[in-house]
């Protein structure tokens, strides 16, 4: 084989001979050539893998993605084509020196070659990829005075798009009639059909303002945010389970309405953001703005025995980046997690300075205020006091004389005094001892005022806590030690535990405890404590089991969680010691530390027990009665009475009433960790969770202008940096996803990534022209969305031409509107609203549509799906609990996300099973019946009229002669079958009593609802 030197040396002949033979065609020598434009994509898609800025991928030491690396590597030689040796291995017809070699199968075109030549002739310039430029607000086309165009503008958007139209030499498509405009609005903006009246009142306005009227009332719907909240939750992957095996129902339902509130308010989409990511950290946060944080707490929780904490947390927060890269970059930045990004200037380094970012956060539990919710539990604790107050009434009677009140009167009276004298002489002086000094293996402890800890950060399965406490009278023995395990509300469930699995939320399970004293270990005789359970059904959490020497042992306090609850641990000898040292072991297959905690100590002739009882009453307990307030003498008097033994039958009814308190409402927050307890990130070598190296410093990829210097790196300062002039990407990315759901396809047609390996946008200036009003209206997204549908370019017809076909197949030019199925929940929707079905009520946790059993039965569990009843039967698609494992079943058939991922956009199939599931699935069925029921009850209506009634429901437009008469006779044949063949007509009409007739217009409505026509748009 010739040498690569030899082979040079005939190289300047042999590329200009080899440039002769490439064909020019008009498109390339049109213009001149755009790095950004022609030739970055090009070296994106065909070498960036191998030479671009991933130094770990990058073969031979070449960088093509940098101007200066290019030209001192040789590859590229500015203006000399010949020198280039970028031209000689594209053109080289030797296998070993071929560029990209032959096997890669990224093989460039004619075409593309011949736009490699022309860059070098021209000079080889770079610059950056547009979408990493700020967007500037694009000089809009003018047309002619009077000319034709001028006619047919209606917004600035009509400009850009009839300029690309008339460039390529066709026109814009006639405006869609006016059924199509009004369905086709109505589905756009709140996705709900008209009603056949609604859209009659339109066709037959004369006001030439009606169309935007339309359109100003749709927007002021509260459907609006209904409809466009769906398009978000996909963002968001929302779900109501946490995913993974177990897959366990969590509430964050109120994030979900706080969206739907914020898009009915046309919250402006900057704050929109800053709120999702950070509304925890503004100032005074109100409980509104906490819940908005729930965007990135929609992650999803492995609940499994086996699995690390920690490491799945770093899963989530993966997610949590990539998530933010797509939502408001458009980058797939989520590929720079193990080495740098191949085709997109994103380092490795930077990936982990994004995710420094957002990583300094806690995840708790935020009570919801819920009206609903909240007047339940005040009226079950009104009837709850009226029944305690009438608790003394019950006391059994003693033997004394007088009338049955007096002698039960006594008898309380009597035993109260008993018990509290015995309940005073039991309680131990025990003395709280000081935390002087701790350590752990991850978590935070905080000494809070009342000298308990407090202990907050990162847990795992296996948590140790080393206290010193400080004994300041210790001339004198001690004999036991206690633990107080305390109730807090910044705990998940309020504590004492931190665990935060569903189920398990604010339990502990404190597997061993040692402690020491004057350098040795001082060992335990006995022990007590006020409850223990470790789970429902699973035996009791005895006091021993914390000295048993078995780690598999241990005492919890599960399933009542919020309560105080005492460990009594008596010494085998006693002792005298200025400072104990108190080892403590967590360990479960789940996180199961303690949250709050205290320790004091006692001396005592006899072994001490745990009480079960408050704290405040305790207190009161060690006091002479005489001192006691009329107040503290109530607490004392109610406490006896909540748990005398004599009353056990009278509380039966109290038990039973507490038993039905509403849950308090919760969602997941995001609250940012204080200064002094700041999380670190470190780079991960290869994105391994068990390789982290260095650590990094919080801050935004490096391509991008950074955060102002003088503000803390953070997450509101992402939030804020990310909706500031300094990214160029969030407006476009923002106005790209409102164009593709208005107009069916992106002008950038790779949603998810504006990158490098992106498609150019079809109409660059239109797309940074948007993204500037965009910005200077206020980040309206209800004036954006007004903007796109009052346009010309939005009103053409869908049908198309084979001019149309042949210049422009897919649409790009948008020369015509776009037909699309509707999304899987609009398919439903636009059903129950057709029906008459449709529940009108907005927000409230998720329901429970009617679905196969067998749906979730597969899943872990064996979950039961309960249909719901009434009302919430028929809300909303938006409302469908959401099983991440066993997501609902129609709306998987009709592409919808199972919540797991970030997604972008959403595939479109076109299936049979489709159409199975509208014409047999029962819950349409359903459907079908109760609008063919609606037909019935028009009165001396004709067939004719039924028919139109419901075609008119379902389709809007009025139907065609011949199509009336088609489905009267299919009716009609339907009818005859039904009588020839016995049919049962109460099965197909479901309800008993049921008439042939009836029955023979429910399947025409079947068939109705199973057309194109009625789940696409037009």
């Amino acid at each position: 084989m010739t040498s690569q030197k030899t082979f040079r040396e005939f190289l300047p002949p042999l590329i200009g001979y080899l440039i002769s033979l490439l064909p020019v065609t008009d498109n390339v020598t049109a213009r001149a050539v755009d790095f950004s434009r022609d030739i970055q994509p090009i070296l994106s898609q065909k070498c960036f893998s191998c030479h671009g800025p991933d130094d770990e991928a990058r073969k031979a030491g070449l960088r093509l993605d940098l101007r200066q690396a290019a030209i001192e590597s040789g590859a590229i030689s500015p203006a000399n084509v010949e020198g280039s040796d970028l031209i000689l291995r594209i053109l080289s017809t030797d296998p070993d020196e071929r560029m990209p070699p032959a096997d890669s199968q990224r093989t460039l075109t004619k075409s593309q070659q011949q736009l490699l030549i022309r860059w070098i002739k021209e000079g080889a310039q770079y610059n950056r990829h547009w979408s990493f430029l700020p967007p500037q607000r694009s000089v809009i086309p003018e047309f002619p005075p009077g000319s034709p165009e001028t006619g047919w503008v209606r917004t600035q958007i009509d400009n850009f798009i009839l300029a690309r139209i008339k460039e390529a030499g066709i026109e814009p498509s006639p405006a869609a009639d006016r059924y199509t405009l009004v369905r086709r609005l109505h589905l756009d903006l709140i996705g709900l059909p008209p009603a056949p009246e609604v859209a009659d009142a339109f066709v037959r306005s004369n006001d030439p303002q009606a169309y935007e009227r339309l359109v100003d009332r749709l927007l002021h719907s509260t459907h609006y945010g209904e409809h466009w909240a769906r398009a978000w939750l996909d963002l968001a992957r929302y779900s109501d389970t946490n995913g993974y095996e177990k897959d366990r129902p969590r509430s964050m339902w109120p994030y979900r309405d706080w969206v739907i509130r914020a898009l009915n308010d046309d919250m402006p989409f900057d704050q929109f953001t800053i709120e999702q990511l950070a509304g925890d950290m503004l100032p005074a946060a109100t409980s509104q703005q906490r819940i908005a944080t729930g965007f990135h707490r929609n992650t999803m929780i492995n609940e499994e025995g086996g699995i690390d904490p920690l490491e799945y947390r770093f899963y989530a927060m993966v997610d949590r980046v990539a998530t933010t890269g797509t939502v408001w970059l458009g980058l797939t930045v989520g590929c720079a997690q193990c080495h740098a990004h191949k085709y997109d200037p994103i380092s490795h380094t930077d990936y982990y300075r994004l995710m420094a970012l957002l990583n300094n956060a806690d995840e708790p539990d935020l009570i919801v205020s819920d009206a609903n919710s909240e007047a339940a539990r005040q009226e079950i604790a009104r009837q709850i006091s009226q029944l305690e107050a009438d608790l003394p009434s019950h006391f059994p009677p003693d033997d004394s004389e007088g009338t049955l009140p007096q002698r039960r009167h006594s008898h309380f009276v009597g035993a109260l005094d008993k018990w509290t004298r015995e309940q005073g002489a039991a309680i131990a002086p025990w003395k709280v001892l000081e935390p002087v000094g701790w350590h752990t293996n991850l978590p935070l402890l905080e000494v809070q005022s009342d000298g308990s800890i407090f202990a907050s950060g990162d847990f795992t399965k296996r948590d140790e806590y080393t206290i010193t406490l400080q004994n300041k009278d210790s001339s004198k023995p001690i004999t036991a030690l206690r633990l107080e395990a305390l109730p807090d509300d910044r705990l998940p469930a309020g504590g004492p535990g931190r665990a935060y699995y569903e189920g398990r939320k604010g339990d502990f399970f404190l597997s061993e405890i040692t402690v020491r004293a004057n350098g040795n270990i001082s060992l335990f005789r006995s022990a007590s404590r006020s409850y223990g359970k470790i789970a429902v059904g699973r035996g009791d959490a005895e006091a021993k089991n914390v000295f048993d020497g078995d780690g598999s042992t241990g005492w919890s306090t599960a399933h009542r969680e919020g309560e105080r609850h005492v460990l009594v641990l008596n010494f085998a000898e006693p002792l005298t010691a200025e400072q104990l040292e108190v080892h403590m072991i967590f360990e479960r297959h789940f996180v199961a530390a303690l949250g709050r905690f205290r320790f004091s100590v006692a001396g005592a002739d006899e072994d001490l027990k745990a009480l079960d009882m408050p704290q405040h009453v305790e207190k009161l307990l060690i006091r002479n009665p005489t001192t006691w307030s009329d107040e503290e003498q109530s607490h004392v008097e109610s406490f006896f009475l909540a748990t005398t033994p004599a009353l056990a039958a009278a509380r039966k009814p109290i038990d039973e009433l507490r038993k039905t308190l509403p849950r308090l409402t919760t969602t997941m927050v995001m609250q940012e960790r204080p200064d002094h307890n700041v999380r670190s990130t470190q780079r991960h070598h290869r994105g391994e969770y068990l390789s982290s190296k260095e650590e990094v410093t919080p801050g935004v990829p490096t391509l991008f202008p950074q955060i102002s210097g003088d503000t803390q790196a953070n997450r509101l300062a992402l939030a804020r940096w990310l909706v500031s002039e300094k990214n160029p990407l969030a407006a476009r990315v923002t106005v790209n996803r409102a164009w593709r759901a208005l107009m069916g396809y992106g002008l950038v047609r790779s949603d998810g990534d504006f990158g490098t390996q992106s498609e150019a946008s079809t109409h660059p200036q239109l797309l940074d022209w948007l993204a500037c009003e965009f910005i200077d209206q206020a980040w309206s997204m209800k004036a954006l969305h007004r903007l796109i549908v009052t346009s010309s370019t939005y009103r053409q017809q869908s049908h198309t031409t084979e001019e149309l076909l042949q210049i422009d197949p897919q649409n790009r030019l948008f020369a015509r509107a776009t037909r699309n199925r509707v999304t899987a929940e609009m398919v439903r929707d636009i059903l129950l609203r057709t029906s008459g079905l449709l529940s009108s009520k907005i927000g409230g946790p998720s329901v429970y549509p009617p679905q196969p059993a067998s749906v979730t039965a597969l899943a872990y569990g064996g979950t039961q799906w309960n249909p719901s009843e009434g009302a919430d039967r028929y809300r909303r698609s938006l409302y469908t609990f959401s099983k991440r494992t066993a997501p609902f079943a129609a709306y998987v058939t009709f592409d919808g996300p199972s919540g797991e991922n970030c997604t972008a956009r959403r595939d479109r199939s076109n299936t049979p099973l489709q159409a199975l599931t509208l014409l047999n699935d029962p819950m349409f069925l359903e459907m079908a019946r109760a609008l063919a029921r609606e037909a019935m009850k028009l009165e001396s209506a004709t067939p004719q009229q039924r028919a139109n009634f419901i075609f008119r429901r379902l389709l809007t437009r009025r139907p065609a002669p011949q199509e009336l008469a088609r489905l009267v006779s299919f009716q009609e044949g339907q009818l005859d079958r039904i009588r020839a063949e016995d049919l049962d007509a109460n099965v197909i009409a479901g309800e008993a009593n049921s008439s042939h007739e009836l029955a023979s217009w429910v399947m025409l409505t079947r068939v109705l609802m199973n057309l194109d026509e009625t789940i696409t748009k037009y």
